[in-house]
């Protein structure tokens, strides 16, 4: 696992053992970046579920502002960290260790205007429609921002879901990745 492009491009990130993180890979990493073109540049990003941090990091060797890391697991939060320092994006990042499904966002998250939402939880637990369901993320998306949700072919997202819209969905094999731009208000 690499960062593919930006600064940092050819780095090669750090990963745990065993098979409790599953880092989206370089090819659906690659393609959805292509999508967001230059809409990276100079964005806030939030990597929820961030397990080694490859999205976030990737989005701030491409431009990104700054990133905040979310995951539950102690032993992520230290790889997460241990890649943020080898990157040397220290002063741009931000590693918070909680459960967000048993723990509310704290107010320097849900106080923010995030332009890059990227969601990569474990499969086949439809934990990404369970997390848009739990957390209103529309409130804390800048008025252009994206939700870029990576899961598992089979687990169906509605159209419309908590103030949020699928503007496009990319399959990969038994991955699929939706796209969410907040709700617009008809005109």
């Amino acid at each position: 696992m690499r960062i593919i492009s930006g600064t940092c491009r050819g780095s090669k990130l750090f990963s745990p053992q065993g098979r409790d993180v599953r880092p989206t890979s370089d090819r659906i990493k690659e393609s959805v970046f292509n999508i967001l073109g230059p809409r990276v540049k100079k964005a806030l990003v939030l990597d929820l579920f961030a397990g080694t941090g490859a999205l976030g990091l990737e989005a701030l060797s491409r431009g990104a502002a700054c990133a905040v890391f979310v995951d539950k697991s102690a032993a992520s939060c230290r790889i997460i960290q241990q890649n943020i320092d080898h990157c040397r994006f220290l002063l741009q990042s931000r590693v918070l260790r909680l459960d967000i499904f048993s723990q509310p966002l704290p107010l320097t998250v849900t106080s923010c205007s995030f332009d890059l939402v990227f969601v990569d939880p474990p499969y086949h637990k439809n934990h990404v429609r369970t997390l848009l369901e739990k957390h209103q993320i529309s409130s804390f998306l800048s008025d252009d921002g994206i939700v870029v949700a990576e899961h598992a072919a089979k687990e169906t997202l509605p159209d419309t879901l908590n103030g949020l819209d699928i503007f496009r969905q990319k399959k990969y094999s038994g991955t699929t990745v939706s796209f969410l731009t907040r709700t617009q208000d008809p005109a």
